[in-house]
């Protein structure tokens, strides 16, 4: 997971040349982030090694939620060919994810 990118427009440029990307966004203080984001990382690696991860701490760069949308903790976007496909915010649930994004994903793959 990458958390280099920390700009409005890394983020948007970083959108716009993949494929397939998730933005997970977190604060410095919440617990069920710190808990869940290894989750996704590796369930996300696991099922979609294709979806590149990026973890944004919305404490450090707000200007960045603000820009998203992002209004709690944690949030997960889900963007398919530069386009939001999947937002899931506080209760998030892994396999139910998974199973959002598992159709689209095999097709955007597929050979």
């Amino acid at each position: 997971m990458r958390t280099d990118i920390q700009s409005i427009e890394e983020i948007e440029n970083f959108i716009n040349e993949k494929d397939a990307i998730l933005l997970y966004f977190s604060t410095s203080t919440c617990n069920v982030c710190e808990v869940l984001k290894p989750k996704i990382e590796e369930e996300f690696k696991k099922n979609f090694p294709k979806i590149e991860q990026v973890f944004i701490n919305a404490t450090d760069a707000p200007q960045v939620a603000a820009h998203f949308q992002v209004f709690s903790a944690p949030t997960i976007l889900i963007f398919l060919q530069s386009k939001e496909f999947a937002r899931e915010s506080r209760n998030v649930g892994i396999s139910q994810l998974i199973e959002k994004v598992r159709r689209p994903y095999d097709i955007m793959n597929s050979d």
